[in-house]
């Protein structure tokens, strides 16, 4: 039986194949209903069945397309991810460092202005007031470390203690230096606390170890916890609680600095097995 395999548009598949059927098994060029890039399959007398093309061209259909495509806008997908995390760190540090260029040498103020960049060299200096302020530093440092530099810092704050709003902003950020920057434990141990609620548990920092009055009043002893609050490590809750529910961490301040700013995205590495902290156990 003569096979005869033909290249046509298909317009309506019915009248297609009636055309195949009714030459007799010959399909002729032009032939009603069969455009180009149609493939009829014609055996002896049977009936004409579509064939479809996998040539790929203009009007057809290729299964290795969607593939294609698909790898494609994986490798794009891919790259622009990898870009992504080489230049965002980058910009971030470079905009944080500029910041704070920019708002330490607004301390070249304090300059007379004869003596600012602008004046003597005719430019602006970036850093120069990074430089001016580490001086400053330094200096107040080496002054108030001796006899009349305390003599003359106690003046000054028994004057601004007098003024009914400056004494409590300047009172409370003074109290809160000392605890930070001093030599005690605040700020510089990890915990975590059940909050807001038994079984979830908040990664907090100890800001004090021991809280006298409460401990007092209620049987045994208190901690505060300072739990930051997610992307703005400024904001959070001071919370005191049971010193028995407090669960100490071998996480340092920074990595649970940059666990809690990005959202639990950056997690530090486990301590060995047998460093590993005792879950306080709930009660019946």
């Amino acid at each position: 039986a003569p096979q005869h395999v033909l290249s046509r548009p298909l317009a309506n598949p019915n009248r297609c194949g009636q055309g195949a059927r009714q030459g007799g098994g010959q399909a002729e060029p032009g032939a009603p209903g069969c455009p180009a890039g149609c493939e009829i399959e014609i055996q002896g007398q049977g009936e004409g069945r579509q064939r479809p093309s996998l040539s790929g061209g203009a009007g057809t259909m290729s299964p290795t397309n969607g593939t294609v495509a698909g790898g494609k806008k994986w490798a794009l997908r891919r790259y622009l991810v990898a870009g992504v995390l080489v230049w965002l760190p980058i910009l971030a540090t470079i905009w944080v460092v500029s910041f704070m260029l920019r708002i330490m040498d607004r301390t070249l103020l304090l300059l007379p202005a004869a003596y600012r960049p602008e004046a003597v060299w005719g430019f602006a200096l970036p850093g120069l007031g990074a430089v001016f302020a580490l001086v400053v530093l330094l200096v107040t440092g080496v002054l108030v470390t001796n006899l009349i530099g305390r003599r003359l810092v106690i003046w000054g704050e028994e004057l601004l203690n007098r003024i009914p709003v400056v004494r409590s902003v300047y009172g409370g950020v003074k109290s809160f230096a000392e605890s930070v920057f001093s030599q005690s434990n605040s700020f510089r141990k990890v915990v975590m606390i059940q909050y807001p609620r038994i079984g979830v548990w908040s990664i907090g920092f100890m800001t004090a170890e021991n809280v006298p009055e409460i401990s007092e009043r209620t049987g045994e002893p208190h901690v505060c916890v300072y739990l930051s609050a997610a992307l703005n490590a400024t904001a959070g809750y001071l919370v005191v609680v049971p010193k028995r529910e407090v669960v100490e961490l071998d996480m340092t301040v920074d990595a649970a600095m940059k666990m809690i700013i990005t959202c639990g995205v950056v997690v530090p590495h486990a301590p060995a097995p047998e460093k590993l902290p005792q879950v306080p156990e709930q009660a019946a």
